[in-house]
């Protein structure tokens, strides 16, 4: 694999919707202007919604999720948050690979490594409990392989949406699990099954369409009726204020390559990919899993979240190739067409 948000703060380049003062405070006109803003670039839609893409081969379109069975285990109309916990066990979790295209970070040799990524001028990821709004992003593939991501919960008028990278873009019985606990029978934030998920039309692994990988995906209540958003809290979705920027980056390496199984951070200043409409960062540790980590500007260590102005995708998968790749990861640069995207998924 490669491995691996609009609102214009006041001086900097930032968000829509006047300087605000961090993501603690909750302000409404923040969000509904992010949202009318957003709407108002969509036009027709250029997004593309795709079905989680079911077992028997049955192609992408508007519908929601996929499959079908009288529980909702297969996916389908039936599948819900409910059948999802069923579903995804902790062993099925544990066993699950990443998603995304060949090469780049899925490239990585194991390592027994259990505290964080080798050090080195770049520096490394450490290892912690990780935070609400981020979690993993599980699904299966046609040949029925359970795979992962890592997303993030992006504030939104229904409370339901999810970001995460789009080549991620999960198959069937796909579920996101908020601050995700490796071996745990239940889940501190629960685990919810995904409705629908959008990406752009014109997305590729390289060249410019690799500056268009990011993806967002609805997401289904919960057993009593609860919103995602509503029990994790959310990031403000951002305009990436340029290519250099200081960020607070959250993942879910693979337990292949990081047998902690945990989430790690890094915070880090980025510079611009050469030859790509992308960032770059230089962190070990962002092995295979860890496509679709938000890269989180004025990270609030009060409330655990911030502005996602990034999420760890684009050239190959959102990173180089070989042994090292874990140590230098990419980021498309967050302007109109991700909020295009954005503003699809919110009336859709």
């Amino acid at each position: 694999m490669g491995r691996r948000s609009v609102m214009r703060r006041s001086g900097d380049g930032g968000a829509e919707g006047g300087p605000g003062n961090g993501p603690g405070h909750r302000r409404k006109h923040r969000h509904r202007r992010l949202v009318l803003g957003g709407a108002a670039a969509a036009g027709v839609g250029l997004a593309l919604c795709f079905l989680m893409v079911p077992a028997n081969g049955a192609t992408a379109g508007t519908a929601p999720a996929n499959g079908a069975s009288a529980d909702g285990e297969d996916g389908g109309r039936g599948w819900t948050s409910e059948a999802a916990a069923r579903y995804w066990t902790a062993g099925r979790m544990a066993s699950a690979v990443p998603s995304g295209p060949d090469g780049g970070k899925a490239a990585a040799a194991p390592t027994t490594r259990t505290t964080a990524a080798a050090p080195g001028a770049a520096g490394s990821a450490r290892h912690f409990e990780g935070v609400p709004s981020v979690g993993v992003l599980f699904s299966v593939d046609q040949d029925a392989k359970a795979h992962h991501c890592t997303a993030s919960v992006v504030r939104s008028p229904r409370r339901n949406l999810i970001l995460t990278a789009g080549h991620c873009n999960p198959g069937e019985r796909a579920a996101f699990v908020p601050q995700y606990r490796s071996g745990a029978t239940t889940q501190p934030y629960g685990i919810w099954a995904i409705d629908r998920g959008f990406t752009h039309p014109d997305r590729t692994d390289t060249g410019p369409g690799s500056d268009l990988d990011f993806a967002f995906a609805t997401v289904k209540p919960d057993g009593a009726g609860r919103r995602l958003e509503s029990v994790t809290g959310g990031n403000f979705l951002a305009r990436t204020p340029g290519y250099t920027t200081d960020v607070t980056v959250i993942g879910y390496p693979t337990a292949r390559n990081d047998p902690a199984d945990q989430a790690v951070r890094c915070g880090v200043r980025t510079t611009r990919l050469t030859g790509q409409r992308q960032l770059r960062m230089e962190c070990g540790g962002f092995y295979g899993g860890t496509s679709g980590s938000p890269w989180l500007s004025r990270f609030d260590e009060r409330t655990k979240t911030g502005y996602v102005v990034g999420t760890i995708g684009g050239l190959n998968g959102g990173g180089p190739s070989g042994p090292d790749s874990h140590r230098t990861s990419y980021s498309p640069y967050f302007g109109a067409e991700v909020f295009r995207l954005y503003a699809r998924a919110i009336v859709s």
